[in-house]
This record gives C-alpha cells, sequence and structure tokens, in this order.
C-alpha cells in the first residue's frame, strides 16, 4: 500500500482545525500529521512530523500566513494550499500567495455551522493530492529582474508568442514578463485559472512588468508591448484575418478537461501563424497543451518546453516532450532570453526566404 500523504492543518480557528481534521481523516490516503494554531506552534510541529503537504491560513496571530508561507519556501519548501476566507478567488492574497509559491487557494466557507465547508471539501482532497506531487525548490531572496533588449522589430505583427501553464505557473508567468521589455513581442497566455482570479492577476503583471498586461476580449489584436491572458473558463483561440492576429474568446466545451485549455491557444496558433510563432509550455498538471504544442511543432514553430528541475509540476511539460512537441527543454531562467532569440530567429527565417 502506497504511504498515505500527511497533512499538516495550520488555523488559529479551534473549529475550522477540528472541521478540517474531520475532512482528512475520512479520505482515504490522507492522515493528519499534526496540527497548530499559529506560526510559531506551526515551525515545531511541521519540524517534528515533515509533512507532504501543509493547508495555512492568512490571518493568524503573532505572524500572517503569508509571511510565514514566504519563510517556509525560503527554509523548508513544502507544498502549501492556503486556506482562507481572504484567498477567495480574485483576492489580492490568493494571487500574492501562488507567487510565493503556496500551489494552490481554497476559500474558508461564510457560515460558522461547518455546513459550508463540505461544498468544498472535494475541491480541497483534490488540490492536497495535486500538492503532494508537487516539487519544490529553495526560495531565494527576490533580486530585480534583468530586462532583456527588445527584438527586432521588422515584421512583428505577423509574429507572436504563445504561453501555457498551469500550476506553479504564476510564479513562472511573472517571472517570465518581469524580464520582458516594454516594447516586448506580442505574447498570448493560457494559465488554468477560476474566472475571479484571473482580472487580479492580469492586473498584477501589469503593475509588475514593463509590457502592457490585460485580460483579453473577443476581438483584441495581440500587439508589440502587449500581453493578453486568457478568461477564466473561456477558451481563448487566435486565428488571422486580413489586418492580422485576432483573439476570439470561446464558450465551447472543455478541452483536455480544462476551460481555458492550452491545447486549444497552441491549436490555433499553430493554424494562424504557423511558422511565424513561438510557444512555451510551463509548469502544469496534467497533458493539456501537449497536443496544440505538437500542431505548432509539425507547423515549424519553436517550442520550448519547462525542464523538470525548474517545475512545480513535470507534467505538462512532459507530456508536450514525450508527444515530441519540444524543440528545446529550458530551466526556468533561460526561457525569457531563449523566447525572444528564437522571436528574432523567426522572423530572420521570414525576410530571408
Amino acid at each position: 500500500m502506497p504511504r498515505p500523504i500527511r497533512v499538516v492543518i495550520v488555523d488559529d480557528s479551534a473549529l475550522m482545525r477540528e472541521m478540517l481534521k474531520d475532512i482528512l481523516t475520512r479520505e482515504a490516503g490522507m492522515e493528519v500529521a499534526g496540527v497548530a494554531r499559529d506560526a510559531f506552534e506551526a515551525r515545531d510541529v511541521i519540524k517534528a512530523t515533515n509533512p507532504d503537504v501543509i493547508t495555512l491560513d492568512v490571518e493568524m496571530p503573532r505572524m500572517d500566513g503569508l509571511s510565514f508561507l514566504e519563510k517556509i519556501m525560503t527554509l523548508r519548501p513544502t507544498p502549501v494550499i492556503m486556506v482562507s476566507s481572504l484567498t477567495r478567488e480574485g483576492s489580492d492574497a490568493a494571487i500574492r500567495a501562488l507567487e510565493l509559491g503556496a500551489v494552490d487557494c481554497v476559500a474558508k466557507p461564510g457560515g460558522s455551522d461547518g455546513q459550508g465547508f463540505e461544498a468544498t471539501a472535494m475541491e480541497l482532497v483534490s488540490k492536497i493530492r495535486v500538492a503532494a506531487t508537487a516539487r519544490l525548490t529553495m526560495r531565494r531572496p527576490a533580486a530585480a529582474h534583468s530586462v532583456l533588449p527588445t527584438p527586432r522589430r521588422a515584421g512583428s505583427g505577423k509574429r507572436l508568442i504563445a504561453v501555457g501553464a498551469s500550476t506553479g505557473g504564476v510564479e513562472r508567468i511573472r517571472d517570465v514578463l518581469a524580464a520582458m521589455p516594454a516594447d516586448c513581442p506580442p505574447i498570448v497566455i493560457t494559465q488554468h485559472m477560476g474566472p475571479s482570479y484571473v482580472p487580479s492577476f492580469a492586473a498584477r503583471l501589469d503593475r509588475l512588468s514593463a509590457p502592457t498586461v490585460r485580460v483579453a476580449v473577443h476581438g483584441d489584436r495581440p500587439a508589440q508591448g502587449l500581453v493578453l491572458i486568457a478568461p477564466g473558463d473561456r477558451h481563448l483561440a487566435v486565428a488571422r484575418d486580413t489586418a492580422g492576429f485576432v483573439c476570439h474568446i470561446q464558450d465551447t466545451p472543455p478541452v483536455s478537461g480544462h476551460r481555458p485549455s492550452v491545447d486549444v491557444l497552441f491549436a490555433s496558433v499553430a493554424k494562424a501563424a504557423g511558422a511565424n510563432a513561438v510557444g512555451v509550455i510551463l509548469s502544469g498538471m496534467g497533458r493539456d497543451g501537449a497536443i496544440g504544442m505538437k500542431a505548432m511543432h509539425e507547423a515549424g514553430a519553436f517550442t520550448i518546453g519547462e525542464q523538470e528541475s525548474s517545475c512545480v509540476v513535470y507534467g505538462m511539460p512532459r507530456a508536450a516532450k514525450e508527444a515530441g512537441a519540444v524543440s528545446a527543454e529550458l530551466p526556468l531562467t533561460h526561457i525569457p532570453a531563449e523566447m525572444l532569440r528564437a522571436f528574432d530567429a523567426v522572423g530572420e527565417r521570414a525576410r530571408t526566404a
């Protein structure tokens, strides 16, 4: 029998600790290794039990959960699921937690009778199972990102970069965009994310990076210096008309188990841009993006997969690599420069063809 997933619960509410403990102890393949009411108590419990996953509240006495999360990721990287009323979908706290390295977030129920949490029990258990597979590395103090040189502009309206990510993608997309110049290539992104998260995610990226970042709307045109992100619960696809590339937002059924789907974005870019595109697949659970990236690769696009060594979950990049869809596999730190190098190479190839 496989070893159960061992979870430490950190929450200052005795009621919430009992609710979480009851949910997890009833779940096959899970056990509660310990509970703590604040960060200082949690530090000792985590050291003594060495859990596979931690559930962590945000509002706690003596040290808030986000500050403790940052310490965990710096000193003892462990998969963390934030469970808090402050990490409801779309909140700044949720986006900040994901940037700091939390695998995911679950909102606490609004009521105090415990019934509300039963509705999120399945979500919590599912996210803990994913978190238990996460591969984390020691977090180093944040350093200023070096902004890369602007690529050659010639023919940039006929080229674009498409990016797909899931679990672990929030931090990776932030780091990639932080390296982009203000006049970066046109970039379109699908990140698996609930609809309430996306506006806050895009707004935060817009503040932290030089290019303009916003949620894509139907009819948007990818352009130099503009990054467009798929809205939650709708697919982002790219088409081509007489004026150039244009975004289509689709309410069609999930593809590869997801909406938005990376496969939908990549397959549309393969059709619309062919060899005049660069595809990038980052950390994520599952196989979404592998089929679409294969289509891009076969259409002549240059495709990049994140290396296992830097992924939180090496699922989507692995699936793309195994499908023969990846031109180059690189650690995250090398991907921004390679994106721009490949974008320039696409332009040079088109110019000399």
